[in-house]
């Protein structure tokens, strides 16, 4: 049964806008991200790395990607900001089927990852705040391999299996995600609902295909070979 199949089964009643696109500010502590023995890059880069994503969803469908913006701006008196290097990633999810597609660089090279959606083992609490106007419930669960903390917030105001990156199995919309306390914030910044524009949900199709289990294994194995180079493994992952 497909995730959005489960949710619709499970009598759930949702106020949904058909389709639209949610505009996302991802803000990255890169001071935080520092390796122990690299704490002194602190004086040479900002605190924050700060983009914006877009969701483009219908309701059966939804695709998330970067959003395209000039590739220099100033911080006043023409001083160029420090830009970080992130994944050129999308990702397209067709919940009632389960399919999960991310096209990805990697090294210099495209990769299409192919993949089923996964159901998180979240945890629901009683907590609940407004986001852009739509009232939040809270949802939290513990990344192991990552050693990550998870927090998301999500309506059930817009469709299920709905959110920024791969975090898209909760039975609702995920208007905000904060992993480990502040160390990387994705929060939706401006919700429309419109019909969508000619080419806006393209399903990925470019990039050498590849499992997703393939894929995490060469990104383990560069950053064993960054770390054994003494660059320190850093490195922005979905």
């Amino acid at each position: 049964m497909g995730v959005l199949t489960m949710f619709a089964a499970s009598g759930i009643v949702l106020e949904q806008v058909p389709e639209g696109v949610i505009t996302y500010e991802v803000k990255v502590n890169m001071h935080r991200r520092l390796p122990a023995d690299r704490q002194e890059m602190k004086n040479t880069m900002p605190e924050f790395n700060i983009f914006k994503d877009q969701l483009f969803f219908n309701p059966s469908e939804s695709l998330y990607r970067p959003l395209e913006e000039d590739e220099e701006e100033f911080a006043g008196d023409n001083v160029p900001v420090m830009r970080f290097a992130r994944p050129n990633a999308e990702t397209y999810v067709h919940p009632a089927s389960g399919r999960h597609l991310v096209s990805q660089e990697f090294m210099g090279k495209r990769y299409l990852i192919e993949d089923t959606l996964k159901v998180t083992a979240w945890k629901f609490g009683n907590e609940s705040k407004t986001i852009q106007g739509y009232t939040c419930k809270q949802a939290t669960f513990r990344n192991e391999e990552r050693k990550q903390n998870v927090v998301a917030w999500y309506t059930d105001q817009l469709r299920p299996s709905m959110g920024p990156e791969n975090f898209n199995s909760l039975p609702g919309t995920i208007l905000q995600i904060d992993i480990n306390e502040g160390e990387r914030v994705i929060t939706a910044i401006k919700i429309e609902g419109r019909p969508l524009k000619k080419g806006e949900m393209k399903i990925p199709s470019s990039g050498q295909r590849i499992t997703q289990k393939a894929f995490s294994k060469m990104m383990e194995e560069q950053m064993e070979r960054m770390r054994a180079n003494g660059g320190g493994g850093v490195m922005i992952r979905n």
